[in-house]
């Protein structure tokens, strides 16, 4: 019967897999396949498995408990071996990448980091400080711009717009990045100017979220600070 493969560990993880319920119907025990000091949590693979919803939340429920417990690395859903015996195989072949990667997580919990500047203030800031902003912002209040100049001033409050929020972010992190061991940004959105998870000593948490709540206050009351964790490290896996 193929092995159902959920996440890579330590052995010396707690592997708390009594209280977990694997995939299919009913639920698969668990299990390790380990090689060394490294662990593959498993359970058999019941036939026909597809990413029903029951399936996927036991494969989600079986990361979150692992991770929460310890450094993991999880799996896709639906990773299948052949047997026990091939995934052992696997574990030795890569057993040095997976336990520098185990090493990197141990003690870390991750923080996500949103933040925000309130929209109207940036516009009134970019037309205080640039005269053909101004100008053309003016005319077009007034009527009096051509449709070439509103495109204009659209595309002129778009590129200030773009490289004020760029500028920001990066100083945002200059100031954060001592403080965490790692950070992973995501894509900015329209809403948010900085969208970044930090990887974080969990003895160092208190210091880093006083750092965000500072840099929160330098900052001032038209920027939004949200801060989430702190998380298993799922960004960094």
């Amino acid at each position: 019967m193929p092995t159902y493969v959920y996440a890579i560990t330590g052995v010396d993880h707690p592997l708390r897999l009594d209280e977990l319920q694997g995939v299919g119907e009913p639920p698969a025990p668990l299990r390790t396949v380990t090689t060394g000091d490294i662990a593959a949590v498993v359970s058999d693979a019941p036939e026909g498995l597809r990413a029903k919803r029951r399936d996927v939340l036991a494969h989600e429920g079986v990361l979150e408990t692992l991770m929460a417990d310890g450094a993991t690395l999880p799996m896709r859903f639906g990773l299948l071996g052949p047997d026990d015996e091939k995934v052992a195989e696997a574990l030795a072949q890569d057993s040095d990448a997976y336990r520098t990667r185990l090493a990197e997580l141990a003690g870390h919990v991750e923080f996500n980091l949103k933040a925000a500047r309130d929209e109207q203030d940036l516009l009134l800031e970019i037309v205080a400080e640039s005269d053909q902003i101004r100008e053309l912002n003016e005319r077009t209040r007034s009527g009096a711009a051509g449709q070439d100049e509103r495109i204009a001033l659209g595309e002129l409050v778009s590129g200030q717009v773009a490289e004020r929020s760029q500028a920001q972010a990066e100083k945002t992190m200059e100031r954060l990045l001592p403080t965490a061991a790692r950070a992973a940004r995501g894509e900015p959105s329209a809403s948010h100017f900085l969208n970044v998870s930090f990887l974080v000593p969990a003895e160092s948490s208190e210091e880093f979220v006083r750092a965000v709540r500072e840099e929160a206050e330098r900052q001032g009351d038209a920027c939004t600070f949200t801060l989430t964790g702190p998380l298993p490290p799922y960004s960094f896996v």
